[in-house]
């Protein structure tokens, strides 16, 4: 079938949902899919207030209706809610076509951080914009239970995956600090939460991978951590598997990619107890989460890099990639979607 995915979320920006994206469209093409991407590199933008790394389309309307007509879907997913996002929504409702979104950010929380906007107004503008969706896609059981509690509807799983053939134990050579050594990886930025990491009294070399718009700053504020800057591919993995644990102290992430990553590489992860790590940190098994971090750290430096690789294996890119596919809904009563598995054939006909 011919997936269009609309997402304002593209290279050359690194994070979860591009990484999330990338493996689902892979995975939606081995199984005989036909994908089209529509993402900011087709369309003027402008960089984003705050965080000018991330470009923003302007006024993509009329030419992403054009380039929509042209793929003529059989499904659409609309990833994020940006300008690309509030266009392709616009294009299915003006024409009675059935969509699919998913929740990937908490947006209302990272706003929050910035500007004085109550939650309930920017949950309310969350809502509209996923309430004409045929389904909504979460990634945990507690981010669901979280929507559900705030009026959201149609909530659908789409679980997530890891490379395990590239995020795997390795020589610990990379991180030449003294050991043990904590790493945060993932945005440098004021909604990750990351000064909690790097005020952290343990004893532990503090290293950062990633970069954003809080770097140079921190870097000034916290001369005694390593900021390695980003990384990518088999860099990023040697480097991850050199880390005796990894840090996530973000309050605000759905999922949290670089978890599995870690846990991949044979490194446990200490974090706080919120949705995102609650969902995949077993005490013990693959890491720790506590309301207390430093404690966290410390007894995720017990756990076992063999235990922390095994719990990594249970999640797989094909399996989720299938996972999404089976939740997406024709366009139109004209459509019936084919899901070409490996191991079955099905059809999802227009409910």
């Amino acid at each position: 079938m011919k997936i269009a995915i609309v997402t304002d979320a593209w290279s050359p920006q690194i994070n979860g949902v591009v990484t999330t994206l990338k493996k689902t469209i892979a995975g939606l093409t081995l199984l005989g899919h036909r994908v089209a991407v529509f993402n900011p590199c087709a369309f003027t933008t402008i960089p984003m207030p705050g965080y000018p790394e991330i470009p923003l389309s302007w006024l993509p309307g009329k030419k992403l209706a054009r380039m929509l007509d042209d793929f003529d879907a059989d499904a659409i997913h609309i990833s994020t809610e940006g300008p690309l996002g509030h266009a392709a929504r616009k294009y299915c409702l003006k024409r009675g076509f059935k969509f699919t979104t998913a929740y990937h950010t908490r947006f209302p929380e990272y706003l929050r951080l910035r500007l004085p906007v109550p939650l309930t107004w920017s949950y309310a503008f969350m809502r509209r914009f996923h309430k004409s969706a045929s389904c909504t896609m979460v990634a945990t059981s507690s981010l669901e239970n979280e929507l559900l509690a705030r009026g959201f509807t149609n909530l659908k799983r789409w679980n997530r995956g890891v490379d395990i053939d590239l995020y795997r134990p390795r020589r610990k050579s990379y991180l030449n600090g003294s050991r043990p050594a904590a790493v945060y990886l993932g945005r440098v930025a004021i909604e990750k939460n990351i000064r909690a990491f790097l005020d952290l009294d343990i004893r532990a070399s503090k290293y950062v991978i990633g970069d954003g718009p809080a770097m140079n700053q921190l870097k000034s504020q916290y001369p005694d951590t390593h900021f390695i800057g980003y990384k990518t591919g088999s860099d990023l993995a040697i480097h991850l598997a050199s880390a005796d644990v990894m840090v996530f102290p973000s309050l605000t992430d759905t999922f949290g990619l670089v978890l599995l990553e870690s846990m991949a590489c044979g490194v446990p992860v200490a974090a706080y107890p919120v949705s995102g790590p609650k969902d995949i940190i077993e005490n013990g098994i693959n890491g720790w989460v506590d309301d207390d971090l430093a404690y966290a750290v410390k007894k995720a430096l017990t756990i076992s890099p063999q235990k922390c690789r095994s719990s990594a294996e249970k999640y797989s890119w094909t399996n989720a990639t299938k996972q999404f596919a089976s939740n997406l809904v024709p366009v139109n009563s004209n459509r019936k979607l084919r899901l070409s598995f490996h191991d079955s054939s099905a059809e999802i006909a227009p409910t």
